[in-house]
């Protein structure tokens, strides 16, 4: 085989030495995936993060995935023919939303990603944060004009059993958490996932807590393309403050505050439609999408 053909090979010799160092660095930690958007929808793209999922868990980094499952819902609430309704960015949930929720995400959702892991050569465990009293959680309410909201059986996380998760690591297993949690007297409730990802990544002190979503990042605002590659806490809040930051992105960058609060290194925001989009974030000198830091 001449130089020419050999170009490939070499390239690729060249990936594995440039993700090197950082396989060294996180050899042993914890790193928190939050799973969601077009990333679970799409049938190739499901399967490129399943893959860097596994590969993560093969080189010794231990990874526990937290799963949205909006789509799912929605899908679901249309065919009961149930309305959905959203205040800042929280899906309020009465009754028969909680019980179509709770059906989706642990029955449906949850399962397939762990059926998918095993097709990777993962060992997936779907876990709910009503087992083993994961996601001890409270009633959330909400601000709406100044005014506090019910917004119904949406919970607010007051404990994670973070022992337990050490434990299933450490057998070898990816965690796949689905987030709903479960209060004192035994109720469940609806937990946004970005929050239920954030709150488990400090309660391990995780190493980082990688949020996948449908936008390249965090942009400078609501109407400009220019992202941010990198942001401290402070000028988070002050964009949520100048309503730069909106909807849907206000529970994920306030996980992220109060798991880098907590001791988690680093939260990344990052695009889950980019295949191995993990792998591209956590393997490369560049990196992806949006990085918060202290």
């Amino acid at each position: 085989m001449n130089q020419p053909e050999m170009k490939p090979f070499i390239d690729k010799a060249k990936i594995l030495i440039e993700a090197l160092p950082y396989i060294q660095r996180f050899y042993g930690k914890t790193v928190v995936i939050k799973y969601g958007g077009n990333a679970m929808i799409n049938d190739e793209l499901k399967n490129k993060v399943m893959e860097d999922v596994t590969l993560l868990k093969y080189i010794g980094i231990n990874p526990i995935v937290v799963h949205g499952g909006g789509p799912d819902i929605s899908s679901a609430l249309k065919k009961f023919d149930i309305k959905s309704e959203f205040i800042n960015g929280l899906r309020v949930t009465d009754e028969e939303t909680m019980n179509v929720a709770r059906m989706v995400l642990i029955g449906k959702t949850n399962k397939e990603i762990v059926s998918l892991l095993g097709t990777k050569g993962g060992k997936g465990v779907g876990i709910s944060g009503i087992d083993g009293g994961l996601l001890k959680c409270k009633k959330l309410y909400t601000e709406v004009d100044g005014q506090k909201t019910d917004i119904g059986f949406v919970g607010d996380i007051v404990s994670v059993n973070s022992k337990m998760l050490e434990d299933l690591t450490k057998e070898d297993y990816i965690p796949v958490v689905a987030p709903i949690g479960v209060d004192e007297e035994g109720n469940s409730y609806n937990i946004n996932a970005d929050t239920v990802a954030g709150a488990i990544a400090a309660s391990l002190e995780a190493e980082k807590l990688i949020l996948l979503t449908d936008i390249e990042g965090i942009k400078e605002s609501v109407d400009s393309d220019e992202i941010i590659y990198k942001i401290g806490k402070k000028e988070i809040n002050q964009m949520i403050n100048d309503e730069k930051i909106v909807g849907g992105m206000i529970p994920k960058v306030k996980g992220g505050i109060e798991a880098i609060d907590a001791g988690v290194n680093t939260v990344h925001i990052i695009d889950g439609r980019i295949p191995h989009c993990l792998l591209l974030e956590i393997f490369t000198d560049s990196g992806i999408g949006t990085m918060i830091t202290k």
